[in-house]
């Protein structure tokens, strides 16, 4: 049995639809009310990103500053949380606690990218102290992190490749030689970068040759999904929760 199989994260059905920071296109990107409207659409899995306040609190904020989605501005880690929490996304919305969204939302995985050094000590703090291990996936670009993660909790904790682990798996699907790390248990990808197609059928060959899924960023277009789907991919992450529900439904694979 391959380590994917295996850890309880990826207990789903595939292929597996992933809510982009809960559904970005509407506006109001992580936040309760976003997540809650993917929770009733029905996606059980979505994808957030975390940071630490200068207090060690853990927020689900993409970006560094408050300043593009919200009607405050600084450096989220140079602000302690009694000022973040004032914060509203597009002027209504709370930015929320990590910690709230396990509470608030406990039949969801989440797929969380940890921006910042300062988050990965609090994010497996929490998930410790909430025995939530089952319940998160944990990536980053930064290799390095993604692996002081997986050092930290051990095999207990779900993750996926960072950069270099992607490159080294589209190496190996040219049948160039590269090392790869065995303790992810996906590769999320975008379908290209640079130019450079990432996603193809060698590609995912490759990664379930080793056990890994491939969980593709940030796909909103119909016909995109199609030929994800067409491919074999097992999961898409996505801002159009409604137009990938709606592919998934005419493919009778929406669970």
């Amino acid at each position: 049995m391959t380590s994917s199989m295996r850890h309880p994260y990826l207990d789903h059905p595939r292929p597996i639809p992933i809510a982009h920071r809960g559904g970005a296109a509407d506006g109001l990107e992580n936040t309760v009310a976003q997540f809650r409207r993917a929770v009733e659409a029905g996606y059980r899995y979505i994808e957030t990103d975390v940071r630490a306040t200068r207090d060690g609190r853990l927020v689900a904020v993409h970006d560094a500053t408050l300043d593009r989605v919200t009607d405050g501005s600084g450096r989220i880690a140079d602000l302690p949380w009694s000022d973040v929490a004032h914060a509203r996304v597009s002027g209504t919305e709370p930015v929320p606690l990590f910690e709230e969204l396990l509470e608030t939302f406990p039949e969801v995985r989440w797929n969380i990218d940890v921006k910042a050094e300062s988050a990965l000590h609090p994010l497996l703090d929490l998930i410790g102290r909430t025995d939530a291990w089952a319940r998160v996936c944990v990536g980053s670009f930064s290799e390095a992190r993604v692996a002081r993660a997986r050092r930290l909790a051990g095999p207990r904790l779900a993750t996926s490749y960072g950069t270099r682990g992607v490159l080294g798996l589209r190496l190996r699907s040219w049948g160039v030689p590269a090392p790869l790390r065995r303790s992810a248990v996906a590769a999320q990808v975008p379908e290209a970068r640079s130019g450079v197609q990432v996603v193809d059928r060698r590609f995912v060959r490759a990664a379930h040759a080793r056990g890994l899924q491939v969980h593709v960023w940030t796909v909103n277009e119909p016909d995109r999904m199609h030929r994800l789907l067409d491919l074999g991919v097992d999961g898409i992450m996505t801002d159009h929760i409604d137009t990938l529900r709606e592919v998934m439904q005419d493919r009778g694979v929406w669970v």
